[in-house]
């Protein structure tokens, strides 16, 4: 049986225009863009450059997302900062535009103890008036949250999930075999190099950022595993890789970020502009991204 928060999920990126305000415009023409591909949005996350926005901006910008029409949609927000009581406070006002569920990321300043980790999200869960996700990204915030602390987090009733970016592949085995004993708390796969093989172990849902560029390419790659076409879904999974390739190409996570939004210019989704302190790729880059397009 499907659960409630399944599917495929895009961390979505946050287009702005040359002076760095949110581009409403393609914010619409994006959220449009995934829910014809029968996907759902992030909001806020590493690919949004969430850390980087105010929360003004981070209000507009939600505002924009669910005045949008997006039927069967499930809208998904990152709780970004380490002041708890900001955080608290941001949900409210999120919670108010009707945001669905908070995805929230271990504070990234501080090394945690697996038990201040689960009392942190403990108290967040025990404050929000929507579902919580966890978060588990230790590329942004150097700390990895124990499976033992995720079992004890996914017996709360207000904890739906986790999405989980870890490169792990024994981890990634253990979380999954635990959503699937639990009915109300699912594994999203947030490594996307294995997109595939989480969803046919039993990920319920897959978080691949270039999901941004090729929607309707992740969306059937999760129907194709679904109807059991392990072969077709491979198919998908080798050119969701090369496609990937293209973004990073040795580059730093905030670089590959900007190469994605190059890709999505040469689509015109949005402007290749990036929040300070990340910046454009230099115009030789750009030019070699659209290049190398034409052949994926």
């Amino acid at each position: 049986m499907k659960k409630k928060y399944a599917g495929v999920v895009v961390p979505m990126i946050t287009p702005v225009d040359e002076v760095g305000q949110i581009d409403m415009l393609s914010v619409t023409k994006i959220i449009k863009r995934f829910a014809a591909c029968g996907v759902s949005p992030l909001l806020m996350g590493a690919a949004g450059e969430g850390y980087s926005l105010s929360n003004e901006q981070v209000i507009k910008l939600a505002r924009t997302v669910i005045n949008t029409p997006h039927e069967n949609m499930i809208i998904y927000m990152e709780l970004n900062g380490s002041c708890l009581n900001e955080q608290l406070r941001l949900a409210d006002q999120l919670t108010l535009l009707d945001a669905d569920v908070m995805v929230v990321t271990l504070p990234p300043y501080y090394a945690l103890t697996a038990k201040q980790m689960y009392h942190y999200y403990r108290t967040l869960a025990d404050r929000l008036s929507v579902p919580l996700m966890i978060y588990n990204n230790p590329s942004t915030t150097h700390q990895s949250i124990p499976v033992e602390v995720v079992k004890q987090l996914s017996e709360h009733p207000n904890i739906v999930g986790m999405k989980d970016a870890e490169r792990d592949l024994g981890r990634m085995e253990a979380c999954i075999r635990l959503a699937h004993n639990h009915a109300d708390f699912s594994y999203f796969c947030g490594w996307a190099a294995q997109c595939a093989n989480s969803l046919e172990m039993g990920a319920d849902g897959i978080v691949p950022a270039t999901g941004n560029y090729v929607p309707e390419l992740f969306a059937d790659l999760y129907d194709k595993v679904l109807t059991h076409d392990m072969t077709a879904a491979r198919t998908l999974q080798v050119r969701a890789d090369r496609i990937a390739r293209i973004c990073h190409a040795d580059r730093l996570p905030g670089e590959s970020l900007a190469a994605l939004k190059v890709m999505m210019t040469h689509k015109g989704l949005c402007q290749p502009y990036m929040i300070p302190p990340l910046t454009r790729l230099t115009p030789e880059e750009e030019k070699d991204i659209v290049a190398r397009l034409k052949f994926n």
